[in-house]
């Protein structure tokens, strides 16, 4: 039975990416992502630059270390929500409307009682994390308070990607761009009062994050329930079809896993370079690894703007347009990738002397830029193989080639190399842990595999 029209009201949040140019669309879409994510990193990066500037050494650690548990429960929203995003993208591109709204309302009921769990577990353990992690001891005071208060604002960040993930499933990029703008300038902003002005360090560093979160996501519900949109936040909305949560969490736990366990790779790294005992090279390697982050976005970027794609043209059953627009991704992520490589490889000393105002640290920064900017050749290969399967809903295939990059090379490169090669080993590590997750991901797409929707396989083994 055909569904109903919908209400040109719902129809403003929608855009079909089945057809048009594929270059065009792609560009459309990855560029207000892409923007998304810069500003979103930029979050991060207000935090350090301002910190670093104004608030010394210890305060740049505390952030960097306080700052990884958060991005791990970041990692946690982002994986679980990528289930809902690629489910909406499919049922969208083969135009089932009802087991989009069905998708959305267990996606955001899912995510908030995630987040509150989340809470209470972090809150629980964060100081056995944070010892884990071999904190400078003129650091931990500075990483612990930053760490309680933004696990405070967990809920708001689960949101946002909630909120994020199903437009962008529906094709807009847009508005998602708008919420994390204004949230990104609310955080510049009291960044400024709360550490330049009143010299509050990493806590200042944290309300700052936490407020600007909750703002944007109080304003972006609003908005949307306003405008119609498919999902109007009212608590008696908040409900789960089980159907949904099935399929979500089938791909939402392994997408979930591999986040957490890239963050944890790189709270190993982390580890690794507080093991030598100096706040020069821990500071140094957190605020590159900030660069990186930031660097590596418009590759990933346009990555996801591929997953975007590919799951509405596998829902419609386009399987040549969404390789057509997978070849697409990396030859433009591959453009930004040389660029940002040469840039690191050419002025290390320039990159860093903005980062910070210490030789030592800057020093110590240039030798780690130097070996693992080599990442930005490889990642667009990763980043865009990884969203032809992403988009195909093949989220076990993603945690197999996660665990082989950080688990199986990244880890154990980083403890084998850093040895003899010191800091230059550590950073060279990551691009080769990369170069074998490409490879593996390349055999998965010659074998075809990818080919197969997850809700079209759902319902063939129905």
């Amino acid at each position: 039975m055909a569904e109903k029209p919908q209400e040109p009201q719902t129809q403003k949040f929608q855009t079909d990416l089945t057809e048009g140019g594929v270059a065009r669309q792609l560009l459309r879409f990855s560029t207000p992502f892409m923007l998304s994510s810069l500003i979103q990193q930029s979050y991060v990066m207000a935090d350090m630059l301002i910190v670093s500037r104004f608030a010394g050494k210890e305060s740049v650690v505390g952030v960097s270390n306080g700052g990884q548990l958060t991005f791990f429960a970041t990692a946690v929203a982002i994986g679980l929500s990528v289930g809902g995003t690629i489910l909406v993208g499919q049922y969208y591109g083969a135009k089932r409307m009802e087991d989009v709204k069905k998708t959305i309302a267990t996606m955001m009921t899912m995510l908030v009682l995630v987040s509150l769990a989340m809470t209470a577990l972090f809150l629980s353990l964060g100081g056995v994390f944070l010892r884990l992690l071999q904190v400078p001891a003129k650091s931990v005071g500075e990483a612990r308070i930053y760490m309680i208060i933004c696990v405070c604002g967990l809920l708001f960040i689960f949101m946002y990607n909630a909120i994020s993930g199903v437009l962008r499933g529906m094709g807009d990029s847009k508005r998602p761009l708008f919420i994390v703008g204004g949230a990104c300038a609310v955080n510049v902003i009291l960044d400024l009062i709360l550490i330049a002005g009143l010299g509050m360090g990493a806590k200042g560093a944290a309300i700052s994050t936490v407020v600007s979160q909750t703002a944007s996501v109080i304003v972006a519900s609003a908005y949307l329930a306003r405008k119609g949109f498919l999902f109007d936040f009212r608590p008696k909305s908040f409900v789960i079809a089980r159907d949904k949560l099935k399929l979500i969490l089938k791909l939402g736990i392994p997408s979930s896993i591999q986040q957490a366990v890239i963050v944890f790779s790189f709270l190993l790294m982390t580890g690794l370079a507080n093991s030598y005992g100096d706040d020069a090279i821990s500071a140094a390697t957190g605020l590159t690894g900030r660069y990186n982050g930031f660097a590596i976005l418009p590759s990933l970027a346009v990555g996801n703007s591929v997953a975007m794609m590919s799951a509405q043209n596998l829902g419609a059953g386009r399987q040549d347009r969404a390789l057509h627009t997978m070849r697409v991704g990396v030859g433009i992520s591959m453009v930004i990738g040389v660029l940002v490589c040469a840039a690191s490889q050419l002025f290390p000393r320039q990159i860093m002397s903005v980062l910070s105002n210490e030789q030592a640290v800057i020093e110590a920064g240039i030798i780690y830029m130097r070996s693992c900017s080599w990442d930005f050749l490889i990642v667009p290969f990763v980043f865009n193989f990884g969203g032809l399967v992403n988009g195909a809903g093949h989220s076990k295939t993603m945690l197999a080639s996660t665990l082989l990059s950080s688990v199986g090379l990244r880890i154990p490169l980083a403890m084998l190399l850093s040895g003899p090669l010191g800091l230059r080993g550590l950073g060279l590590a990551i691009p080769l842990a990369t170069m074998g997750t490409s490879v593996f991901l390349l055999l998965y797409l010659l074998s075809g595999r990818w080919k197969s929707a997850i809700i079209h396989k759902q319902e063939g083994a129905a």
